[in-house]
Order: structure tokens, then sequence, then C-alpha cells
């Protein structure tokens, strides 16, 4: 078995110890792991080993009670898998460690408490005024007004005129588009396992919160390539470059065959741009930020910005060159940007270009 999870939060050891919170674990590891089922549960058995976990828990009839849940389930060959509710639970996990604090809003729609031109029609009506639109008309009690002034005789007048009102609806057709290029697993730092919980837990939300909402998922490593929602927690980083300029370009071209009003790109990367396609051919430089391919993604940035599409960007790294990078992409689309260390997702750096602020988020 490859060793490949070295930052296991001893806080989370330790709080397990006192309240054998096994599934949190579970959940971690499998996080850690791309969803690999049976390496999770073999990293179980080798924390036992070690003495990290009390040595009187069974293990293997935790294992049952996971398949007896629902939670797993197993291939044609015997092998133990998530079945689909396993992954849900797993960006349920994501979402309640990262946006636990969030407050409530109504479910399935972003509200705006102000009546007037909308999308959304309501059973209150007002007078027409010049400019309304026809179609919101009410006949019934136009008609009823125009009997009443009238007293039988139908004379129908604009005064006679009510339209219904309409609520504002910011209804969201969202890309989620993830890096998964060879630098997310670079340096000894692990950068793909938070962009994973990210993007779990940005999932969550949007299916959860805003069900009205359109929600498509992107990978990008040399090329950008458009996958499911169920791919998510099985994601994992290759020997790829960055291409963020195609990611972006995929993104700009699936919104625009999207009819919401608002269009956003959500964008989860170490920030660092090292690809662009060039008639059918790749053109790759991974040291340094080519100034070539920097300039072709700062444009596709303020291509998606004309077409009034806002980039919200997750930065996962804190090298100081990545980070000037994303603020100029940041800036260029006029969108926003969240940055935080792979070991602290519960706080984040905001560069928030469209309110012209920066704080803190926790």
């Amino acid at each position: 078995m490859r060793h490949r999870y070295l930052h296991l939060d001893p806080e989370l050891l330790r709080g397990l110890k006192i309240d054998g919170d096994l599934r949190r674990l579970f959940q971690q590891l499998l996080l850690v792991t791309g969803g690999d089922t049976e390496e999770a549960m073999a990293w179980m058995r080798y924390l036992q080993e070690q003495g990290r976990l009390d040595p009187s828990v069974d293990l293997e009839a935790f294992f049952e009670s996971l398949e007896e849940d629902g939670v797993i389930g197993r291939a044609e060959d015997g092998t133990p898998v998530l079945t689909g509710a396993g992954e849900r639970r797993l960006r349920k996990s994501a979402f309640e460690e990262l946006f636990a604090n969030l407050s409530k809003g109504g479910p399935g729609h972003h509200p705006v408490t102000a009546a007037g031109e909308g999308v959304e029609r309501l059973p209150e009506t007002r007078p027409y005024s010049f400019g309304d639109d026809v179609h919101l008309i009410d006949p019934m009690r136009s008609v009823h007004n125009a009997l009443t002034r009238t007293e039988g005789t139908l004379e129908l007048r604009e005064e006679d005129l009510e339209v219904y009102e309409t609520e504002h609806s910011t209804a969201c057709a969202t890309v989620l588009a993830i890096d998964i290029s060879h630098s997310m697993i670079l340096y000894g730092e692990d950068r793909i396992t938070p962009a994973r919980k990210v993007a779990l837990a940005l999932a969550e939300l949007v299916q959860t919160r805003y069900a009205k909402d359109d929600l498509e998922v992107i990978l990008f490593g040399d090329e950008a390539t458009r996958v499911s929602l169920a791919e998510l927690p099985y994601i994992a980083a290759g020997p790829y470059h960055t291409n963020t300029r195609e990611a972006l370009q995929m993104a700009r071209g699936i919104l625009s065959r999207k009819h919401h009003i608002n269009k956003q790109i959500i964008m989860i990367t170490d920030g660092k741009p090292s690809a662009i396609r060039e008639r059918g051919t790749i053109y790759k430089n991974p040291f340094g930020l080519d100034l070539k391919i920097v300039n072709l993604t700062l444009e596709e940035a303020d291509l998606c910005r004309r077409q009034k599409i806002v980039i919200t960007t997750f930065m996962l790294a804190t090298d100081p060159t990545l980070t000037d990078f994303v603020e100029k992409l940041t800036r260029t689309n006029r969108g926003r940007a969240f940055f935080a260390s792979p070991y602290n997702l519960g706080e984040f750096v905001l560069a928030d270009y469209i309110g012209n602020r920066r704080r803190i988020v926790r």
C-alpha cells in the first residue's frame, strides 16, 4: 500500500479517541484516497495497528455497518466501492466541514427582497405603469376594474389595467472547474485533496441550497474535460500541465447555452497556468509564468467579463508569484478570489473586485 496520507489532523484523531467518531475519519480518508474505499479501509486498519485508534474497536463490524447502511457496496469482483448514497454523504461531509456557518436562505433560489420586474410572477398585482410587460397584465382584475368603474358597461381604459408583481430571482448557471495538473501534488504539498473537498462542498451547496441553479463540472490539465457530478469524489491529479485558458473557454461555451440570467465559473486551482492550445496542439511551458500563456489566459478572463460571467477562484497555494497571477486574473474579470493554505480550509482571504473589498472569511 502506498502511504499517501501524510497530514492526518492530530486533533481529529484525539477527538476520535474520545467520541469514537469512526465515520468522520472514514470520510476524511475517502477524501484523501480519491474515493478509493478499499484503500480507506486499509488505512483505518493501519492506524489501529499503529495505536492511533483504540484497539478494542471492531473495524470489521464497522465496515459491515457501512454496507448495511448502503454507504459502501461491492463491485462485481467483490471489491468495496462507494454507493450513490455514499457519494452523497461524502459531499455532505465536506459541505458541513467548510460551510457549516452559512446562514440559511430560502431553499432553491437566491431571492432579492424587492418587487418589480423579474422572472418569478407573484399572485399580488399593482396598477399598470407605462413600460410594463403586457404579458404580465391580469385580465380578470383589469376587466373587473372596468366593470366597477362603468357600473356594468365594459369600457377598458389604461387606468383599469393591473399587472402581476414579480420577484427578482438570481438563479445562476455555474461551471465548477477543477485543476488536476501535476503541480497539485508537487513539492510535498497535497493540494488535490483540499481541491476535492472544496469541490464536493460547493456541489453540495448548490444542489441543496440553490436547487434551481444549474451546475456543470469540468477538469483541466493539458486540456479541459467535462465530467459528471458523480465523478467528483474520484478526481485525481495526473502528469498534466495547467491549461487554465481552455478551462475558461469550455466553461464560457457551456454557459453561453444556458438561459439563466446569472452565470459564473468557480475555479479551484493552485494558480499557475502552464499550457494553451494552439492550432490543435498543446503549447507547454512549466518553467515560471510564460507571458504568452499568461496573456492569453487573461484575455479569456476578460472575455468572460464582457459576457457577464463572474469568475470565483479558490486558490490553494501561498506562493507569492502564483497568488499575484490569481489577483491579476480576478482583477481582469472583476470577480472574486478566495486564498487559503491547503492545510487551513476553514479560513480564506476574500479578494472581492465586485464589491471592492478584501477581508478574512472563516
